[in-house]
């Protein structure tokens, strides 16, 4: 039986005026709860021991139902999957559970309805034949120019390359030439950042110099419609912290900075510039209806910067919750449409609402 006909047979089998909206306890499962729960929902988090005390503990208030893993991977384990579809369970992918439990059993194993498409989430690897460059280059939007070696680098580039430690986080670092490419690599590699193999594997693109925004936004299939849930940027260490000081003390430094992100802010952009942040979404969206039908269900974000001429280029694309907690506060889109202030969780769980109540669901989920 394939993966979209156990989804069904599942959905056949769910009573749903008693839904669990349920997420995995990292990146952004408060957000999704706490949407959740405004929308009148019960919840559901799968935590590892170990890193459970957020939900479990200081906010145990938002969630109704706790799951306990030794490992965030065992999430895709028969005895799991029972638990969660007994609960009547519609689950928010998040970084972490792409990363944690994997694609393959994602797609193969994980019997669970997902609010979402399933078959994107790989699309974030830009080792994937149809990957998420792949995408924005077939929808026509601007992107940075990418350099097959360090060879070719010719202006300033940024080297997207996997830390050693933590191989889901990336280590980031500038050079304007080859040489200058090698002397950073060095540095990083001695310092015991990365190592040559994953730096073979990296990728290089030229640096766009312009304001950064994170463009949030959700697709409606019962609507059609694009939301633009709103902007944010990234607070990163170490960055922030060698930033902070004066120029002359950076460069005695001279250490090789990291862009780990550890948070985020709100930001907003003036309004005659938002008809192109819609129009890439238009295009992103049209492009995954195709290549990845039903498409791009529910959130996912564009990241990326508007230059000097007012171009909005993107370098990298979220297929999933994008984790931007402070949009909810501090964006104004959405309150533009529907009169209050929606966040990710809370747009989320409006749309299983009106799926549930239309007879739908099956077509939010994958």
């Amino acid at each position: 039986m394939t993966m979209n006909n156990k989804i069904k047979e599942t959905l056949g089998d769910y009573d749903q005026k008693r839904i669990h909206i349920g997420v995995l306890g990292s990146h952004s499962a408060l957000e999704i709860a706490s949407g959740a729960k405004q929308e009148g929902f019960k919840t559901v988090v799968v935590c590892q021991n170990g890193r459970e005390k957020t939900y479990a503990r200081y906010y145990r208030n938002i969630f109704d139902k706790f799951i306990f893993l030794d490992k965030f991977s065992d999430i895709t384990n028969p005895e799991i999957v029972r638990q969660l579809t007994e609960l009547n369970t519609v689950f928010v992918p998040n970084r972490s559970f792409s990363v944690y439990a994997g694609y393959d059993a994602i797609e193969q194993k994980f019997a669970v309805p997902l609010m979402g498409n399933r078959y994107l989430l790989k699309t974030e690897e830009r080792t994937a034949p149809k990957n998420q460059l792949w995408l924005l280059k077939g929808a026509g939007i601007k992107l940075p120019r990418a350099f097959k070696s360090p060879e070719e680098i010719d202006c300033p580039a940024i080297v997207k390359v996997a830390e050693k430690g933590r191989t889901i986080e990336r280590a980031f670092f500038y050079a304007s030439t080859p040489e200058e490419y090698e002397l950073e690599a060095q540095k990083r590699i001695k310092a015991g950042i990365i190592t040559r193999e994953a730096l073979n594997q990296s990728v290089i693109e030229e640096y766009v110099i312009g304001a950064k925004f994170n463009a949030n936004y959700f697709w409606s299939p019962l609507t059609d419609e694009i939301d633009l849930l709103g902007f944010d940027r990234r607070i990163q260490t170490d960055l922030d912290g060698v930033l902070d000081l004066p120029a002359k003390e950076q460069l005695e430094l001279n250490i090789p900075t990291q862009n780990i992100e550890i948070g985020h802010m709100g930001v907003t952009m003036r309004e005659s510039q938002l008809e192109k942040i819609f129009e890439a979404a238009e295009r992103f969206v049209a492009i995954c209806k195709k290549e990845f039908p039903p498409g791009m269900i529910g959130l996912f974000a564009l990241q990326g910067a508007v230059t000097k001429d007012l171009e909005f280029r993107v370098f990298d694309v979220s297929p999933r919750v994008p984790g931007c907690p402070c949009v909810e506060p501090t964006s104004p889109y959405m309150k533009y449409k529907y009169g209050v202030e929606v966040g990710p969780g809370k747009r989320v769980a409006m749309e299983i609402k009106r799926a549930v109540r239309k007879h739908r669901l099956a077509e939010v989920v994958t």
